[in-house]
């Protein structure tokens, strides 16, 4: 069976090879409500395993030379590059991404490969100068087993910006993906990495609900954590991994600002911020959750993004809709359960406001107070809250009136004075003249306050830094002399 033949997922976990466990899941596809795959589904015992076989693995993968796990990486990339038909259609059907949504991201995944291929042949430590006669170096070294938990939203890049990297740097990873996205977010990494010839055991994938995570932040042998998901989830692993003196990587939620100044071109900036709120039905982390609008501009440009989401399609994105479903009822009821709350505190609906089934239209909030939910909350779907600024010191205040610091947005005709605006805003990514949306594997990602613990995600250095621990190692010709 090729890595792309689905009879070998069906019904199973990736521990050491394809296996069966006591449980399993049913995926379905939140389109259609179709049953579209069955995975295992690991309780305690499964991750155990799991982590038995990667300290194991993970010694003998740690001392083979950078070069030999780099072309793993680029092999991968290879294959994926060939197949990736096959992983866009799992993320269409399983994640209810939009074709240009799943495209991306499968794009994503492959320069993910490329960086952690080149991660892995870095500088991995520094000469320092001693007061002794010796060679005295600061060298990066593994931290052996590294536990993921990812989320459903981008389950394929979310999963792979920390397996890669881990992996390549000389360690092994035991992934849980989430249960509504095992294959896309998870089997078929495993699946592709296999055939990329990763030896076994150096990656785990253990679909599973609470049990399966809390297990994998417990173990005593996984000393990393990498989490993305909620910012409720975050603090609890945080607070768990800390009592047992580990490294919690945590990315989580966003209420991400989009600041619109006066003299922009209007239908450009409504454009942006149109894309910003509904790309993926407002599930991204990065979604423009708050556009500040200067009163010179705010009616017409209110008025061009109604008109934009009045516009979009949605339906199955299977069938070419650009906009698919919420993930499930529970996330559907919080995203109406918001702009109703809004709407009945004095925010104005412009359009969308209704769904049918798990299908919610794009959504548009004005006179939008920061007292309101729709202002001060994570929506995590597809509405826009516009909010009335006059000054640039009042839009800042705006930005700041949230205790999330993950992506802000500054559409201005003079972009180098929102280049120095920067320093005023906390935020981990800020972008002048593009809405909050973007990810690049050579960039540096991570949020603030309630967005997480800062850039652990892209690039060498922020790889470096969350999958290797310093170790200091001096030389000398001849035994150092001591008084007694």
């Amino acid at each position: 069976m090729g890595f792309f033949d689905q009879d070998q997922w069906t019904g199973r976990a990736y521990v050491g090879g394809w296996v069966r466990l006591s449980g399993t899941l049913d995926v379905a596809a939140p389109a259609t409500g179709e049953a579209i795959a069955a995975v295992a589904s690991g309780q305690r015992a499964d991750i155990d395993q799991a982590v038995s076989l990667a300290v194991e693995a993970q010694r003998e993968w740690a001392s083979r030379p950078a070069e030999a796990r780099a072309e793993v990486m680029r092999r991968a990339a290879e294959l994926l590059t060939e197949h990736q038909d096959v992983l866009v259609d799992w993320l269409v059907r399983e994640a209810g991404s939009g074709q240009g949504k799943a495209a991306f991201e499968a794009g994503l995944v492959a320069a993910e490969l490329h960086q952690a291929a080149a991660t892995a042949l870095m500088p991995y430590g520094q000469l320092l100068q001693s007061s002794h006669p010796r060679l005295s170096v600061a060298r990066r070294r593994p931290v052996g087993v590294v536990g993921v938990i990812s989320p459903f939203n981008f389950p394929a890049i979310l999963a792979a910006r920390s397996i890669f990297p881990a992996i390549a740097l000389g360690n092994a990873v035991v992934l849980k993906p989430d249960p509504r996205t095992s294959v896309g977010g998870g089997l078929f990494l495993a699946a592709l990495l296999e055939e990329a010839g990763l030896p076994a055991g150096l990656l785990s994938v253990v679909p599973g609900r609470v049990e399966a995570g809390s297990a994998l932040v417990e173990h005593p042998e996984v000393p990393v954590i990498s989490f993305t998901g909620s910012t409720e989830a975050g603090r609890i692993i945080g607070e768990r991994a800390g009592s047992l003196l580990k490294r919690a990587h945590l990315e989580l939620g966003g209420n991400n600002a989009m600041i619109v100044l006066p003299g922009v071109d209007i239908a450009a900036a409504a454009s942006a911020g149109a894309w910003g709120s509904f790309l993926h039905q407002g599930q991204i982390c990065m979604t423009t959750g708050r556009h500040l609008v200067h009163t010179d501009i705010y009616d017409e440009y209110v008025a061009t993004l109604a008109a934009k989401a009045a516009g979009l399609t949605v339906g199955d994105p299977a069938g070419g809709a650009p906009l698919g479903p919420i993930i499930d009822a529970g996330q559907r009821d919080k995203v109406h359960a918001l702009v109703t709350a809004s709407i009945e505190a004095g925010a104005r609906l412009e359009t969308g406001g209704t769904y049918e089934g798990l299908f919610y239209r794009p959504t548009v909030l004005s006179a939008v107070a920061p007292e309101h939910p729709a202002f001060a909350d994570e929506i995590f779907g597809p509405v826009a809250p516009v909010t009335r600024f006059e000054t640039v010191d009042e839009a800042i205040d705006l930005v700041r009136r949230s205790d999330y610091g993950l992506s802000v947005g500054v559409l201005t005709t003079d972009p180098f004075a929102a280049y120095e605006l920067a320093d005023r805003i906390p935020s981990g990514i800020v972008h002048v003249n593009d809405q909050t949306v973007d990810d690049e594997a050579q960039a540096p990602f991570g949020g603030i306050g309630a967005s997480g613990t800062g850039a652990r995600f892209g690039g060498h250095e922020a790889n470096i830094d969350a999958f290797t621990e310093t170790q200091w190692v001096t030389v000398q010709s001849r035994i150092q002399p001591y008084p007694f």
